[in-house]
């Protein structure tokens, strides 16, 4: 038993994101770009080094089950443990503009990761309070609709038009940005009208709810450190926003379900998803890379997705693929000839 905890204790290495954010505020120098330089060279440069495994989690054992989910719950604490860190030490130290770039980004990536993404896994559970942490972690980033769309909208509407948050062949990441980002709020309150039959003042319109919080959220930062940190916070936030953007335009860019004749789509399948089967980007984040089998079934804990072998696969993981996004000219070189095969 002791064997096996150590084996997955892996997951831990997911905290590296955190933990070198905090070195950076704590120290300031160089580390102030600890995060960035640990998320965007160190990881891809282990998932080049390190063999890919197919190796999967029983999902039967619920000790480890327990295990696993205290690994997320974790991170409830990491993200705002750190946001108030941040917002202490931008208050009592006088930080360069090189440091100041470096930090910001680097709690946008935690607002991101440990943030969103783990609000992401926690979404699609059926228990209750995991649904709540799930939205508690997507607050720091004022996204908490995604908790909505994702569910409802996304995962329904998945590599077909319909879907903002799928990136059609040739998109510029820039142009989708804006479609995904304004579209998905958009879509957030259709979906939330459809639910309540057109009661949008019930006290259970959530969007309202997310309004209402965000404000909150803001006050209680504007009060405990002033205007100027409360927006550099406030930017970290749509950091963590552009990298889930940057995440969803990677995972489905160009791949189409098929419109059947009844004006239907085909069923989502393995191949509507990039899958990246990459070692160390798969531990650090929490399994979404394993995202065709995500998507084929997404009541599955992350623990036990499976590397779909038959899903198109990107020839790097997530932190090199987000790289090359960046410039559109080199995306579309590695990514179109990949699917025309």
């Amino acid at each position: 038993m002791l064997t096996t905890l150590l084996k997955e204790l892996k997951y831990t290495t997911a905290y590296c994101i955190p933990i070198t954010c905090f070195m950076g505020f704590f120290f300031g120098g160089w580390l102030s770009w600890l995060t960035v330089i640990f998320s965007f060279v160190i990881t891809p440069l282990m998932d080049l080094l390190l063999p890919t495994s197919s190796e999967v989690s029983d999902p039967n054992n619920k000790t480890y089950s327990r295990v696993y989910d205290w690994f997320l719950y974790i991170n409830v604490i990491w993200v705002y443990g750190l946001v108030f860190f941040a917002g202490y030490q931008l208050m009592h130290n006088n930080y360069s503009t090189t440091e100041l770039i470096g930090l910001l980004l680097g709690l946008g990536l935690v607002l991101g990761t440990s943030g969103i993404n783990v609000a992401h896994e926690l979404g699609h559970r059926n228990n209750k309070k995991e649904q709540l942490m799930a939205q508690s972690l997507l607050l720091p980033s004022f996204y908490m609709h995604f908790y909505i769309e994702h569910n409802r909208g996304h995962h329904y509407h998945v590599a077909t038009p319909l879907d903002p948050a799928t990136a059609q062949k040739g998109e510029y990441l820039y142009l989708f940005w804006l479609k995904s980002i304004f579209l998905s709020y958009i879509d957030s309150w259709k979906i939330q009208f459809k639910i309540l039959k057109g009661d949008w003042l019930s006290w259970k319109n959530n969007m309202l709810w997310y309004l209402v919080l965000s404000l909150g959220y803001i006050s209680v930062l504007f009060m405990l450190f002033g205007f100027k940190i409360t927006v550099l916070l406030i930017i970290s936030g749509i950091i963590g926003i552009l990298l889930l953007e940057t995440i969803n335009y990677i995972e489905h860019y160009g791949l189409e379900r098929k419109q059947l004749d009844n004006g239907h789509y085909e069923r989502v399948q393995p191949c509507h998803s990039w899958n990246a089967n990459y070692t160390f980007g798969r531990i650090i984040l929490f399994e979404l890379t394993r995202h065709s089998d995500h998507h084929y079934k997404a009541s599955k804990k992350y623990h036990t997705l499976a590397h779909q072998k038959h899903a198109p696969e990107l020839p790097f993981g997530y932190p090199a693929a987000i790289i090359c996004s960046l410039v559109p000219w080199l995306w579309f070189a590695i990514m179109h000839p990949k699917l025309k095969t």
